[in-house]
């Protein structure tokens, strides 16, 4: 199984912050978000790492030459189209990697290392998309409407009415061609290079694709989209 980090936007929300550093870079309780990434996937047993990049790419390639040995066999894939496109640009630039087993994760997302080793494990067959329960619902989220333990629809624009939980934003695949054949349709679609790249699970979701991993409740997790999002971290986490 390999692992691929989606870290090529420029982070505006979390301004000055980014301005001369990538998101994935910015610390959080000590470490870099990319290195809080790189420790989970290192527990959930995976050697082999594809990191996405875009702005400021040439520190986060820095960053991991840096890093010391730590088992994790890394690349760095240039996403061109990272200034004119959605995350949906980031997955392109990684498709090479999308029809063995894979996990994909936001390059912009904390969590307890947990989260990840139970989606690797998760035994089931295919797609399947890492999800939280909805208590209230915040604007940033990326809604997910769940039943029988699959994932019937994903949307930032879901009617709230319908959505059970929200996602982090990982995406696990035991491998095969669903998720490739998916990403083709949606970015060769109508503006498809601006979608989301959870498009891509919301249109295999149509078709009972999808499975959803959801997470034991209070699981720590925490998308940084702004410096609010770090204090929080560090409140709730005491770090």
């Amino acid at each position: 199984m390999k692992a691929i980090i989606i870290a090529a936007g420029h982070g505006s929300r979390l301004l000055p912050l980014t301005l001369e550093t990538p998101k994935c870079l910015v610390p959080v309780g000590g470490r870099a978000i990319l290195d809080h990434q790189l420790r989970a996937i290192r527990t959930a047993g995976i050697t082999a790492v594809t990191v996405v990049g875009g702005y400021r790419i040439e520190q986060i390639g820095e960053h991991l030459a840096a890093r010391r040995d730590d088992g994790l066999a890394t690349d760095l894939v240039f996403n061109p189209f990272w200034a004119a496109g959605s995350s949906i640009g980031s997955v392109w630039a990684a498709r090479a990697d999308l029809t063995g087993a894979f996990v994909l994760m936001n390059g912009d997302t904390i969590f307890d290392p947990a989260v990840l080793t139970a989606a690797v494990a998760d035994a089931r067959r295919g797609v399947k998309l890492v999800v939280d329960t909805l208590a209230s619902p915040e604007p940033d989220d990326m809604l997910v409407a769940v039943a029988d333990g699959r994932v019937r629809a994903v949307g930032k624009a879901l009617d709230p009415a319908r959505a059970t939980h929200r996602s982090l934003g990982i995406v696990a695949s035991t491998g095969g061609g669903a998720y490739a054949d998916a990403l083709r349709a949606v970015i060769g679609g109508g503006n498809g290079i601006h979608a989301f790249h959870h498009a891509i699970v919301d249109r295999l979701a149509g078709v009972d694709a999808v499975a959803a991993v959801a997470i034991p409740a209070g699981t720590p997790w925490q998308e940084i989209d702004r410096p609010d999002d770090i204090e929080r971290w560090r409140r709730e986490r005491g770090a």
